[in-house]
Parts: C-alpha cells; structure tokens; sequence
C-alpha cells in the first residue's frame, strides 16, 4: 500500500446542496490545516473558512473534520471537507489539494482499500460497500446494510473460534498427553463442537442460492407468438415506451429489458422476439437469442391473444416455470382460471405484479436473514464444512488436526484474514502451559 495522501469528492458529482472531500494519509492533518488555518478538535466538525494555501483567497466556509490515526475509517489520518456543492467551488478546492505536495487524487475503492488493509473492514465488509452502493431496491439494501455492519464477519468468528478450540483438544492430546491439567475425553467433546458447526453451517448453505440471486435480480421472460401483446405489456409495466408495439409480426428482433421494484425485490422483465417459423435470417437470431435466454431464466411468461395458442413444451426453453397468460382480454374472452390481462385498459396488472413479487420472494428471499451472499463466501463454507466432515471421521489425530487448520483456513477467505497464532494462545490459556 502506498504512504502517500490521497483525496477524493466522496459525494456524488454535479450540483448539490453539500459536497463531500475526503483526505487520507500522513498528510491529511497539514492539508487541513492549511486550508482551514486551523486543526479542529478530533471528530468534531468545526466550521471554517477553507482558503487556497498559495494565495490566501477564500474558496469557501463549511466544516472541517478531523480523525487522527487509527480511530478513523482507512486507520490512518483522515480529514473530510463539508463545502458547498457547486461544481466551481469543488474544483477550487479539489485543485488547491492537488498543488500540495504529497497528495493525489485517489485510485477507484482506495479508501475502502486501505480501511481493509489496516483492519477497518473484512473482504465481506468492503464487498458488501459495494453491494449497497448499487443496490436498486429496498431487499437489496436490507441484505447489504447486514454484511456491512459485520453480520457475516461475526459468524465466520463464531465458527473460527469454535474451530480453534476444537483443534486446541487435538494438540494439547498430540503433544500434551502426559499433562496432568489436560482433560480426557476430549474425543465426545470434540464431535458435540464439530456436529454443532456444522448443522449451522448447514441451514446457512441451503439459505445461500437465494441470497446470491437477491443481488442479481429475479428475471422474467415474456415470451409468445408475434403479436401476442409483449411489447405493450412491456410499456405498461415500464410504464413508458421501451418497446416498439406493431401490428406487423416479427417488429421486436433484439431483447428489451426494464427492471421493476416489486414489494421491495428486483425484478428484470425481458421483451423477446415471437417464437415462430423466422422469415429472415435477423429474426431467426433474435427468436435464437430468446431461446438462449429462456435457459437462465426464473419465471417465462407465455402470452397469446385470448390464451388461444398453448405455451410450448420441450422447444429448448429451459428448466424455468412456464406460465400461461391471455392477452388482450378487452377483446378476446379469456378461458377461465387463467391470468387474463390487457395491457390497454390495465385490467389484470395489479394481479400480475402481485404474481411476479409472490414468485420473486419464494426464489430471492427478503434479505433480512441472508449471510452467504456471493459464490465465493458459499463455496468457502462449503469447503471448510467438508474438511470438517472428514474430521469427523476420525482416524490419526495428526490427520483430524490438518483438516481442522484446513476448514479454519477456508473459512479465512470469507473475511480475508487468519491468524495461527490463535490456536497456540487458546491452548496455553486452557492448559496452563507455562506453569
């Protein structure tokens, strides 16, 4: 990590009420105090007047903060300027920062970067940062926000800890046997440990598809013969026109998305060209497109004018619940018990959007109890709970102990971090060592 000093408009470009300068590095305190001709007192924002530190002229009045190393966000010096959001008056102030020495503009995730470094956040923390920055729905925040905070982090600690103390009964009976203070039995001892993490490992792991796909959406097809109604249905729930609507079949060639809220939960509805025989060699692409597509999705709409044409059945579309929908019922009477809509009057909308958050919450959850949000935290546990069925097994102690470093250490990639140290300090505590 470099020891420069960096800064960076942390809030969001363009005209504003309040803008945001973050500073951080060994420099952040003389950069403050040169601009605000003070040092405020730590981690309370003072007003100040922020004035170019070559010439003396005023740039603006805000606040100043200031948060000396290590209580801060990176760990290291840190300094946040409060100013007024005009685009003239960040530029001041941002180009008075860039002509000090020792400061430059920060790379992308710098500040998120050196906070991990220096042990402010865990990998699940500063990519749960991320996931909040571009979360779209209110699911996606509540799931991110939890991370965030160190839910996950605190988890992976609990089953750690519990790891380590169960590793310590391995050595100390590897290498401690003939110590008077080490208890025996240790073999019952161990498997309540063990059965115990791993039923907890367990319930989270099945619980980990949903909070995966909660990040990415939950995506519907719309799919049908040409004119059906797709590209009007699509307006309406885009509620404007994202799709060209004809009476000439074949009109829509290439996929349309739009991404809807519902109840909280992402959700991506894609147009799609008809499914017929293709008249050329374009629209042949655009139905091969669809097909495609119908294979990675959670939910496909098969809509006809009055559910008059039956949804098609092993035509490559996938594993997806194929769901019949009549169109146009202000024209065409639908068949009873079937989801009948029109997307002109909007009669049956409510009942879909009910329908696509219904199925959307049974496949992404709501984000409340998540932890295992990513491939990567999922594939971790699951590696770390196989090493510990193998302990499980039993067999020489020596094995049973390496597949307890080796399920510590996978747990370790979650969070990005593992100490060794850990198990000599829980076994000298436990045993009395020293003595």
């Amino acid at each position: 990590m470099s020891s420069d000093t960096i800064y960076a408009l942390a809030s969001g470009a363009g005209r504003a009420a309040i803008a945001v300068i973050r500073l951080s590095g060994p420099a952040a305190g003389g950069a403050l105090q040169a601009l605000a001709g003070k040092s405020p007192a730590p981690r309370l924002a003072t007003f100040a007047q922020f004035r170019d530190p070559e010439t003396g002229a005023l740039l603006d009045a805000g606040l100043a903060l200031w948060f000396p190393a290590p209580a801060s966000p990176t760990g290291e010096d840190y300094a946040e300027l409060h100013i007024h959001g005009g685009r003239a008056v960040i530029d001041a102030m941002l180009g008075a920062l860039g002509r000090r020495p020792g400061l430059r503009a920060a790379d992308p995730g710098e500040f998120a970067r050196r906070g991990f470094i220096n042990g402010k956040l865990d990998l699940s923390q500063t990519e749960a940062l991320a996931d909040l920055i571009d979360a779209e729905t209110e699911a996606q925040r509540r799931q991110a926000v939890r991370i965030a905070g160190g839910a996950l982090r605190r988890k992976i600690e609990t089953w750690r800890t519990a790891l380590i103390d169960a590793l310590a009964l391995v050595e100390s009976e590897l290498d401690f046997s003939d110590e008077a203070d080490v208890s025996g039995g240790f073999d019952e001892a161990l498997r309540q440990r063990l059965t115990l993490i791993i039923a907890d490992m367990r319930g989270l792991l099945r619980e980990a598809p949903a909070s995966e796909r909660l990040r990415e959406g939950f995506t519907v097809l719309l799919l049908g013969p040409p004119n059906a109604g797709k590209s009007t249905l699509m307006n309406a729930l885009a509620r404007r026109d994202v799709a060209i609507v004809s009476d000439r079949p074949g009109t829509t060639r290439d996929m349309i998305e739009v991404h809807l809220d519902l109840s909280g939960l992402p959700v991506t509805v894609v147009d799609t060209a008809g499914i017929r025989e293709a008249s050329d060699e374009i629209e042949r692409i655009g139905i091969d497109r669809t097909l495609r597509r119908a294979g990675e999705a959670d939910l496909l709409l098969w809509l006809s004018e009055g559910g008059r044409d039956p949804a098609p059945g092993g035509d490559g579309l996938g594993d997806a619940e194929m769901l019949p929908v009549a169109t146009k019922s202000d024209i065409v009477p639908p068949p009873p018990g079937m989801l009948a809509l029109s997307a002109q009057t909007g009669a049956g909308l409510d009942a879909l959007f009910a329908l696509l958050a219904e199925r959307a919450k049974g496949r992404l959850g709501d984000g409340s109890s998540a932890l295992l949000i990513r491939q990567r935290h999922r594939l971790a546990v699951e590696g770390a709970a196989a090493h510990i069925e193998r302990a499980l097994l039993g067999g020489a102690l020596e094995l049973v102990a390496e597949e307890l470093r080796l399920a510590a250490r996978s747990l370790a990639r979650v969070t990005g971090a593992v100490d060794v140290e850990d198990v000599l300090e829980a076994i000298f505590s436990r045993f009395c060592i020293g003595k």
